[in-house]
């Protein structure tokens, strides 16, 4: 699926194991050479944090902005390098937006500059072409059940050759992957991680097809039926199954409210949806608080049937009709 030599994917407890051994073992590992790490305001959070932990230990940090879609300028990424650069972090697609890089224009600023390139891919892996050596990228992590493996287990690809990557170990105790990543393997686990991709990728470019058409449908319906709805995102560069939409004039947290126990849905991301704070990603591309408020993540998956997509228009139009009723700012 991600056409590299196993002997490069390290297995870990999941996506945010992964993240933080690639970033805080890389640091570690060649911290004498600079302290200097660059990473995008549209990272996840089990990307931001590590980063803010490291700053704490001395190391320096540029989080580079992106514009109003979502995708950063391959020029801004080349004018932060600097000499004591050693990591930049940019995830493949975003989990909010599903808005995806331009991994092979940002690999080929970090070979011309010579510094190593981390990529979150954890929303990618299954859903769209995802080769890290293709493009230039040294560290890649995924989680299993993003592409409907088993959860508790995740991996992190590391090129061992042109360059060879080392990184620090972050579990000691074992010696087990490559003496990388310490601890008794989840066999069962990982077992089943490699089911579910080799699935994923027998079928990932007729489901990517599908889930777009079912995404397109939804919003063209939603845009053309309901005033004052915006799209949240580069349109074209994006997964197939994530749509992310402002609706003017009400709160998605009551919108969702509105009909919880029929449909599920996220007013962001799974892992800060409890958090009352607008969507850090749509700020960072420029929203407005209350449109950051107003928004809603739609995601599609395997099993989603056109019959389910008429029935999320239908209550979404009825529960945004009815919030805007009650909103006496709204004319």
């Amino acid at each position: 699926l991600l056409q590299v030599d196993t002997k490069e994917v390290i297995f870990t407890s999941g996506a945010t194991e992964s993240n933080n051994l690639a970033i805080k073992g890389v640091y570690e590992q060649y911290q004498r050479k600079g302290r200097h790490l660059i990473t995008l305001t549209t990272e996840h959070k089990a990307v931001l944090d590590p980063h803010a932990q490291l700053e704490r230990q001395g190391a320096e940090v540029t989080y580079l902005p992106v514009d109003s879609d979502g995708l950063l300028d391959p020029a801004r990424l080349a004018a932060a390098i600097r000499s004591d650069t050693i990591l930049v972090s940019i995830m493949w697609a975003n989990n909010e937006t599903g808005v995806v890089q331009d991994m092979a224009a940002l690999g080929r600023v970090c070979a011309e500059k010579g510094v190593l390139l981390f990529s979150d891919a954890t929303q990618a892996i299954g859903k769209i072409p995802v080769a890290p050596q293709a493009v230039g990228v040294h560290l890649l992590s995924g989680s299993a059940h993003k592409l409907y493996g088993p959860k508790g287990v995740g991996l992190l690809y590391l090129r061992r050759r042109k360059p060879r990557v080392q990184i620090c170990a972050q579990l000691h105790g074992g010696g087990q992957e490559q003496g990388i990543r310490a601890g008794t393997l989840n066999v069962p686990g990982i077992v089943g991680f490699g089911a579910a991709a080799d699935l994923a990728r027998q079928s990932m470019l007729a489901e990517a097809q599908r889930l777009a058409s079912l995404r397109d449908y939804l919003e063209a319906y939603l845009l053309k039926h309901l005033a004052a709805v915006s799209r949240n995102g580069q349109p074209d560069q994006r997964l197939p199954h994530v749509s992310n939409l402002s609706f003017a004039g009400i709160e998605g947290d009551e919108l969702m409210r509105t009909f919880s126990q029929e449909i599920a849905i996220s007013s962001g991301s799974a892992c800060t949806a409890a958090s009352v704070e607008p969507s850090h990603v749509l700020l960072a591309m420029g929203a407005s608080r209350d449109q950051a408020y107003a928004s809603l993540r739609f995601s599609l998956g395997r099993y989603t049937t056109q019959a389910e997509i008429d029935q999320v228009i239908e209550l979404v139009i009825r529960g945004v009709r009815q919030l805007r009723e009650d909103n006496p700012l709204w004319a």
